[in-house]
């Protein structure tokens, strides 16, 4: 499936925040577990839930590298920052 909008209304992925991408794929999940969709619709749901996940991965893998860990000097005072996860 594509990156953008089709006939059905729905937005682009690129442009969904991280909360409204998650909020597609939760629905997207409840509608394929009612089982009330078609084979072909289930197929077009998978593979939007599947970009929606991806979209969900990079934005959160983003901002964890943005956050910063403050350091600690000898005497307990902050002496800097360095990025998530390493120190």
């Amino acid at each position: 499936m594509t990156d953008t909008p089709n006939s059905q209304g729905d937005t682009a992925i690129s442009a969904l925040s991280f909360e409204a991408a998650m909020g597609e794929l939760e629905t997207i999940v409840r509608r394929l577990e009612s089982g009330d969709v078609s084979l072909e619709e289930s197929v077009a749901l998978y593979e939007r839930g599947h970009a929606l996940r991806g979209h969900c991965e990079a934005r959160l893998a983003a901002a964890q590298a943005r956050i910063e860990q403050v350091s600690l000097g000898a005497d307990g005072r902050p002496a800097g920052t360095t990025p998530f996860g390493e120190g």
